[in-house]
């Protein structure tokens, strides 16, 4: 078997592809201007500018994307440090095999029994987080759970994949099929200047679909994992988590260790609400967490220093994710310094327009599944293509709700695939898989989600329908 590179081999190398493509493509820019508080692309005016080939600055990609995704970097610390204390207590832990025994009882009805008790957790979660994806956009939230249901798969006789599936996956398949998420589809018909949420039936269905299918893979590959565990390509990296399940497998849970799991899911709720009623963002979702691993060594009865050092050696534990963050946002810095991501956009309509609907629709669909991988920001990648793809979209005589259904889909499947992105980085980073291993066993399920959104998106093309 071929030895993965190092994760950080990975990103480092495509930075330097990026800074080499920076000295074949022509450097260009389009003019911008302020709509709404937003940065706005002004679609007839690219123009080309003089080359900035990047050469040192591949070393300096580090800092430059330090200083850019402080606020993830600084996230997945506080999380990581604040589950540290908890986990110190082994209140999760213990909580999850608790939880499994109580739900193994229910094995007894004849249904409950035929369906499967593992099967049934594993869809509702998976139903919830993908909902969640959906209605608000939850991404980086999930970092928070991944220390919950990765020792829960692994309970239940499945592997830490699962586990990352359960609530990352989900939530991401559930943001590429949104519904109501304001970050993607909200700006986006904004600047395409439809009506926010329109189209909101038709998304339902995708969504709808999305989300069976992924819940039926991961069910697939949960399946497979049990019958055979060694299959697993994380078999041997999760006896870091078998042999803390296994630790606490006899244990029966405390008075302290009930009242610390209180804590967590009272903080679970508040992350829920902060996010939907206060548009709670990271800032607010570290703090909360922070406070309730103060709390929870204050319960466990550590003393300041304790808990002090409990922080620091979570900090420690997570600092190669934060540090892969850094280092995957520099990317984005060379091709941006570059000058050469505005005149791929601009190749790419010029390219458009002697093709037909479907070649057309496809082509914008690729462009912008592609560009997420340098660019997982839906937000920042709306101010930038939508001006342009929906006056585009006019030309073709395609409506400008397909277009923004292309750019949710091309938004949203390659997340999970990109080492650009600090939430997925982060998850594997807590989860212990490293993103070699990843890459290999997600791609072709990245790609069938890639194919069937294509797919979803042919009926807009030919069908009356609302919104649309």
């Amino acid at each position: 078997m071929k030895r993965i590179p190092h994760t950080f081999t990975i990103v480092f190398s495509l930075i330097v592809l990026a800074a080499m493509l920076t000295w074949v493509v022509p450097a260009g820019e389009f003019l911008r201007h302020t709509v709404d508080g937003r940065e706005v692309v002004l679609s007839d005016s690219f123009h080309f500018v003089d080359r900035a080939p990047q050469t040192w600055q591949v070393f300096s990609a580090l800092f430059n994307g330090f200083v850019d995704k402080a606020d993830i970097i600084i996230f997945i610390l506080m999380v990581g440090g604040a589950f540290w204390i908890v986990n110190n207590s082994h209140a999760i832990d213990v909580g999850v095999m608790a939880f499994l025994r109580r739900v193994q009882r229910l094995s007894r009805y004849k249904l409950v029994s035929k369906l499967g008790v593992d099967n049934i957790i594993i869809t509702l979660v998976m139903l919830l987080f993908s909902l969640f994806g959906a209605v608000f956009g939850m991404s980086e939230e999930t970092l928070a759970f991944v220390v919950v249901f990765v020792p829960l798969a692994i309970s239940m006789g499945y592997d830490s994949m699962v586990g990352v599936c359960m609530c990352y996956v989900a939530a991401h398949v559930g943001f590429a099929g949104a519904m109501l998420n304001p970050f993607t589809i909200g700006i986006a018909q904004g600047i395409a200047d439809l009506p926010l949420f329109s189209g909101l039936e038709y998304r339902v269905a995708c969504w709808l679909i999305l989300t069976v299918l992924g819940i039926a893979f991961v069910l697939w590959y949960a399946h497979r994992v049990k019958l055979n565990p060694e299959r697993s390509p994380v078999y041997r990296l999760d006896d870091y988590w078998r042999s803390r399940v296994q630790s606490t497998e006899q244990q029966s849970l405390t008075t302290r260790q009930a009242l610390i799991l209180g804590l967590f899911f009272l903080t679970v709720v508040a992350l829920v609400v902060g996010v939907l009623v206060w548009h709670w963002y990271i800032a607010e979702i570290s703090a909360l967490f922070f406070a309730m691993g103060i709390l929870a060594g204050i319960i466990d009865r550590q003393g300041a220093d304790d808990i002090a050092k409990l922080f620091l050696a979570g900090c420690k534990d997570i600092l190669s994710a934060a540090l892969v963050v850094g280092l995957a946002s520099g990317i984005i810095f060379i091709l941006r310094d570059g000058r050469v991501i505005d005149t791929l956009l601009y190749g790419l309509t010029r390219s458009l327009a002697q093709t037909g609907e479907v070649t057309s629709l496809g082509v914008m669909y690729l462009f912008q599944t592609l560009l997420n991988l340098v660019m997982p920001s839906g937000s920042a990648k709306a101010a930038l293509t939508m001006p342009i793809m929906a006056q585009f979209a006019d030309l073709i005589h395609v409506s400008r709700q397909t277009t923004v259904l292309a750019f949710q889909f091309g938004d949203g499947f390659t997340n999970m695939l990109t080492p650009t992105s600090g939430v997925l980085i982060g998850v594997l980073g807590i989860a212990r898989i490293p993103y070699g291993t990843w890459l290999r066993w997600a791609w072709k399920f990245i790609l069938a989600l890639i194919v069937i959104g294509f797919i979803l998106m042919l009926p807009t093309l030919w069908l009356d329908l609302p919104g649309f």
